[in-house]
């Protein structure tokens, strides 16, 4: 079994889904065991010398900042914490983003600025390694103190308290430790806050959501060219020459995909009757690769998030200074998430543009895509399924950062609500995933309309493959059944690129 050890090098995106789509093993570097030692060695002195009150440790939370808590208090003062601070409450987060929550709050407290123990640690790698995953809910973060309520949801089990999922079946945590013959943890000062304080709700989302993303960028520039090639769309708008005169590098790179795509085409060559095409084919360079500068800047933020430390207060053992800040805060990530939301939405407003204009009896192709429109209506119905999606993501871009509302009685005055906008733009791509499995069902439909001409050898083998799980339309039949089966194709060929 490959292993990954925390704190050999700087943890890339790269890094992220080898280690997830290996299943490979997580062990602490020599480094990373030496760094929490130190750390907690220094804070437990540090409270022992030095009378000053530190947030946290040796007071309460929040608007309790000036509450001081007897020495004989502060380990149950942590448990306590991890108790009441698990508020969570809706729907369950994916095990697969509970996995990047784990591995991302090992990689944090591991850089010996958080004052936990070794052991502490090596239990989260212990649950990871053993695909423990807690029963992390979805509401209850405000983004700002960190994921508060799901972290601490992510760590009860550390105690003893809980649910977790292993082998699919639920477990009360008590239940899984004694199985396991895991005793629980018994937190020492400051680590209760050190596992709650922290963004890495947020930023397994990130992470998940900005993989997900550059793959149905690509999948966007795919469908887009087939739905062109159904359409009988004209190639010139793709040419190097206008592009490199405009060089956005996303409008660059999506116009070298579809040239690519297209390559060998029999119905690329044709002379076209049209001077133009409508803006949700000539303009797929600008609309898509605008989305795509985007996510690769989006990328960066969580790149950067998911190599830092972001609970409080900071401890800097060299320094001898405890520092009391805000690395906790998701406003960066919040202001990420609305941006990629805006721009994934925007590959599914013009996906739905596409649809339209093919069953809009245009370039010589039926109405609706059925040999028979008005006995047939073919496919009229989902393009409304489709203008639908379209409407919902509309809404939901509506962003989360530009909100705050105050809470702990005035002292987090201004919090980002980026947990909500990380659980937003997830139905954001999985939207946009199920519209352009309707477009593929709709270019699909139309480019057989255009045989005996074929399209490039690479879309002829996509679309052999698309067959073989969605048929040719002949008579109205069910649709719902063959729109789920495109968008789970679409899911296919996010792993098949990979492989190829």
């Amino acid at each position: 079994m490959k292993t990954y050890k925390i704190l050999r090098k700087p943890l890339t995106f790269k890094a992220v889904y080898e280690i997830i789509r290996e299943n490979k093993k997580l062990e602490l570097s020599t480094e990373a065991v030496s760094k929490i030692q130190q750390c907690r060695e220094y804070l437990d002195n540090k409270v022992k010398k030095d009378p000053t009150p530190i947030y946290g440790v040796t007071t309460g939370f929040g608007s309790l900042c000036n509450t001081k808590v007897s020495e004989h208090d502060l380990e149950k003062l942590q448990e306590n914490l991890m108790k009441s601070h698990a508020c969570g409450i809706g729907e369950e987060v994916p095990q697969e983003i509970v996995r990047l929550m784990m591995l991302l709050k090992i990689q944090s407290l591991s850089y010996g600025h958080s004052g936990v123990q070794v052991a502490t640690v090596q239990r989260l790698i212990d649950l990871y390694n053993n695909r423990i995953y807690p029963i992390v809910y979805q509401q209850g973060s405000l983004g700002a103190s960190g994921d508060l309520a799901p972290l601490a949801h992510l760590c009860l089990p550390l105690i003893g308290l809980g649910e977790v999922y292993f082998r699919g079946k639920r477990y009360a945590a008590a239940e899984i430790n004694a199985k396991f013959k895991f005793e629980p943890i018994k937190l020492k000062s400051k680590e209760g806050l050190a596992l709650l304080n922290g963004t890495q709700f947020m930023s397994a989302y990130g992470v998940w959501l900005v993989l997900k993303s550059e793959k149905l960028s690509v999948l966007a520039d795919l469908v887009g060219a087939i739905s062109l090639e159904a359409f009988n769309g004209r190639i010139e708008p793709f040419m190097e020459q206008v592009h490199v005169v405009r060089p956005h590098l996303g409008q660059i790179e999506t116009a070298n995909n579809i040239n690519q795509f297209l390559e060998g085409s029999e119905i690329a060559k044709q002379q076209k009757k049209q001077v133009q095409d409508p803006y949700s084919f000539r303009c797929m360079p600008q609309v898509h690769g605008a989305s795509k500068d985007a996510i690769d800047y989006v990328k960066s933020v969580f790149e950067t998030e998911i190599n830092s430390v972001t609970d409080n207060p900071t401890i800097f053992p060299k320094e001898d200074l405890v520092i009391s800040a805000g690395n906790f805060h998701g406003q960066p990530l919040a202001i990420s998430f609305d941006f990629l939301s805006i721009a994934i939405a925007e590959l599914g407003n013009i996906s739905e543009r596409r649809v339209y204009q093919l069953i809009d009896g245009k370039h010589d192709l039926p109405s609706f895509l059925v040999a028979k429109p008005g006995l047939n209506s073919g496919f009229m119905i989902p393009q409304y399924t489709a203008a639908a999606i379209v409407n919902q993501n509309k809404s939901l871009t509506m962003p989360c950062s530009t909100d705050s509302i105050i809470s702990s009685q005035g002292q987090e005055d201004h919090v980002s609500m980026g947990a909500n906008a990380a659980t937003k733009c997830f139905r954001i791509v999985e939207n946009v995933e199920k519209l352009l499995g309707i477009e593929l069902f709709n270019a699909a439909q139309a480019l057989e309309f255009r045989k005996p001409l074929k399209s490039s050898p690479l879309i002829e083998q996509i679309l052999e493959m698309y067959r073989t799980q969605v048929p040719f339309i002949e008579n109205d039949t069910l649709m719902y059944d063959k729109m789920k089966a495109s968008t789970e194709f679409i899911q296919y060929l996010e792993e098949w690129f990979e492989c190829e």
